[in-house]
């Protein structure tokens, strides 16, 4: 869908940066008269996922002394952090006041899938109207659409990613807390971070104009490949070109701060 984008899911990866699985298993009783099978091992226990993407230290003695809130308690601490970075004023006119760590976990988590929740976004939509060329069987992504994104984008085109980065170790716990509770108990939201940055860095750049379909009220891309690709490459495909590479430019940095892995080519 291109009629509502979400610059707010490209922005929470830079600005810090589902469900629960049940296994059912069902146990058969034997038949009456039935020889009893001789009853398995109790099975080890599974092994909890080995952390790809450990957390770094914090570099900051006095951030990483300085006592964490509560979850539920933590919108002030960090958006006062966020301040420090990009200004209490852009905090003000880009981030979502309420629950900003579980939003940041839950749209993050959902970047690599085919949608993101709307109403668990961290920030507020891109202001304007959504613009095509041409008529509704043969339309093309208007290249004015990519100014809307243009405020945002010098926002985080101006952001030390290494600041970036100490702010959401020294808030780690709060991102581990929440990922957990998403649905994922044994679960590490830095390899998870790690992932998505890798998946958007992956996205590809569309050679000549981006052809559209409206099968209903919200527009699509034409091409099943592109449309099918994950929500955040989909979102940086809208955003344009010069756009997309200022954002990409700065989750590399952001990669590169919270792990010494190079992404994977």
């Amino acid at each position: 869908m291109i009629n509502k984008p979400m610059i707010g899911v490209a922005a929470a990866v830079v600005l810090i940066a589902a469900g629960v699985w049940y296994y059912l298993q069902s146990r058969h009783a034997a038949l009456p008269g039935a020889p009893v099978a001789e009853q398995p091992a109790p099975a080890e226990p599974a092994a909890e996922p080995a952390i790809q993407h450990p957390v770094p230290p914090s570099q900051d003695d006095s951030a990483s002394k300085a006592p964490l809130p509560a979850l539920a308690d933590s919108d002030p601490a960090l958006s006062g952090a966020l301040s420090g970075l990009i200004g209490a004023s852009a905090v003000k006119d880009y981030l979502l006041p309420e629950n900003i760590i579980r939003h940041l976990v839950v749209t993050i988590d959902n970047l690599p899938r085919q949608k993101a929740a709307v109403e668990k976004r961290p920030t507020a939509p891109v202001g304007g109207s959504f613009l095509a060329e041409g008529d509704e069987l043969h339309a093309t992504l208007d290249p004015q659409n990519f100014a809307r994104y243009q405020p945002i984008v010098d926002v985080v085109g101006k952001l030390d990613m290494r600041q970036v980065a100490a702010v959401y170790v020294h808030f780690y716990p709060l991102f581990q807390q929440s990922y957990q509770d998403l649905g994922y108990p044994n679960g590490y939201f830095n390899d998870r971070l790690v992932q998505v940055i890798d998946s958007l860095l992956a996205t590809p750049q569309p050679a000549g104009p981006i052809q559209l379909v409206r099968p209903n009220v919200m527009y699509a891309f034409a091409d099943p490949a592109l449309e099918s690709r994950p929500a955040g490459q989909k979102l940086l495909m809208r955003m344009g070109p010069d756009n997309a590479e200022v954002i990409k430019s700065k989750l590399t940095e952001l990669r590169a701060a919270i792990t010494a892995a190079p992404p994977k080519r």
